[in-house]
């Protein structure tokens, strides 16, 4: 998948595709809490596959339960079509939080 930045009308659909995370200028972010360490950890582990699945990796921070994902494509300097894919993928997997 070829990165491209999202453009006017993208960005303002962006909230509506991707519930629960918070829409920056130059990136997206969302936090996720959990009963305990091992299922953080266990979650992204799964998150980790998906980065690595379109080799596009977030910036993220781990304290015990919680974690908290942030998604740029620095490259390009905002935010891509990669992004929400990605953001939109980590959505299936805990759409229960």
């Amino acid at each position: 998948m070829k990165p491209y930045l999202l453009q006017n009308e993208e960005l303002k659909e962006l909230s509506a595709k991707l519930p629960r995370w918070t829409i920056f200028p130059n990136h997206i972010e969302r936090e996720f809490n959990f009963f305990n360490f091992i299922e953080a950890f266990s979650f992204m582990t799964k998150v980790a596959l998906i980065c690595e699945k379109y080799n596009h990796h977030p910036s993220w921070e781990n304290t015990y339960s919680k974690v908290i994902i942030k998604l740029s494509t620095h490259d390009l300097g905002g935010l891509t079509n990669l992004d929400q894919t990605v953001a939109s993928e980590i959505n299936i997997i805990c759409k229960d939080l």
